[in-house]
């Protein structure tokens, strides 16, 4: 966790906040607050209004209706005043491809007022933080996707924002860029910076965040701390059962046969069992078995923030996260 908040105050506080484009309402009377030094995760479907909300509070949209405050600041009456306070982190870059990572990084800290001498030694000093160095004068067109989100990053904290906003930062990355992006926003969060966080990746969520609000259709539906949100699902004892197509057809059977368990099909292919107490695996997997059914795997698990996730949206974070990927990005 990071360093102590201050309660009475909010980094971020957003009543009311609104945005239609034509017939559908992208976030319909969004209500939160984020605390300084708070890390603050933004979770929902693809199509949820993350990205929405988002472009609102960092003024690249306009609402409809509703109250924006950063820092005290009415962003909707003078939505330039807290930009010099803000970082943002789109989620696609929006550097210029003919630029250099190092002349990429330069004009980004002019924009925010950065003297020559200053920029540069910023940009040499994360381009290091970043293991960019090497490629520092590589124009930005040739690198990796990994390398390019880095950079994006690198960009939306050349200033030293009090606030960063980050939108899905390790979208279609590999492994070590996403795990090293993740270490700079933890390190971040250490140091003090406030943080509002989109991802579609729940373990992201539950390993970095302070408190997270799930958004399901412009609408948020719980806000709360990961192990408040956690407890409920983990008194809970579950088990996963993988078998083939038709078991669906089964479900009533299941439910006669097991009164005291409840069964949801999450995804396809997957049965999940829920019970106030253990499991016994074995005649459920019989059961099946004897009405044609067959099962690949039956394990035991340990709830973790995606079965609330689960719970909340009715949609299985393999599938968002595959939904998301496919389309390349989301709103």
């Amino acid at each position: 966790m990071g360093p102590a908040k201050k309660i009475n105050n909010a980094a971020i506080e957003v009543r009311g906040l609104a945005k239609r484009f034509g017939e559908v309402q992208a976030v319909a009377g969004v209500d939160f607050k984020v605390l300084p030094g708070e890390l603050f995760g933004f979770l929902g479907p693809n199509g949820s209004g993350k990205t929405t909300t988002i472009n609102m509070l960092t003024g690249l949209a306009r609402p409809d209706a509703g109250a924006i405050r950063i820092e005290g600041i009415d962003c909707i009456k003078t939505p330039r005043a807290t930009q010099h306070l803000i970082g943002v982190v789109p989620d696609e870059s929006n550097l210029y491809p003919e630029l250099t990572g190092f002349d990429n990084l330069c004009f980004c800290a002019a924009l925010y007022g950065m003297g020559k001498t200053e920029r540069r030694a910023r940009a040499r000093e994360l381009l290091e933080a970043f293991d960019l160095a090497e490629a520092a004068d590589r124009r930005f067109a040739g690198y990796s996707k990994g390398m390019k989100r880095k950079l994006t990053i690198a960009a939306g904290i050349i200033h030293s924002p009090k606030i960063l906003f980050l939108d899905e930062p390790t979208t279609g990355i590999d492994v070590a860029s996403a795990r090293q992006s993740r270490q700079r926003v933890a390190k971040l969060h250490e140091n003090g910076t406030t943080i509002f966080l989109t991802t579609h990746y729940i373990e992201e969520a539950e390993r970095l965040c302070d408190r997270i609000a799930f958004i399901v259709s412009g609408r948020i539906v719980q806000i709360d701390t990961i192990a408040n949100l956690v407890q409920p699902v983990r008194e809970k004892h579950v088990v996963h059962i993988s078998c083939s197509n038709g078991f669906r057809d089964m479900l009533g059977g299941l439910t006669e046969a097991f009164p005291r368990l409840t069964f949801v099909t999450p995804e396809q292919g997957v049965v999940r069992v829920e019970a106030d107490g253990p499991i016994h695996v074995g005649p459920l997997v019989r059961f099946l078995e004897d009405q044609g059914i067959e099962v690949f795997e039956a394990r035991k698990i340990k709830p973790s923030l995606e079965d609330v996730f689960i719970k909340i949206t009715g949609l299985a974070a393999e599938v968002m996260r595959k939904e998301k990927e496919k389309r390349g990005g989301g709103r």
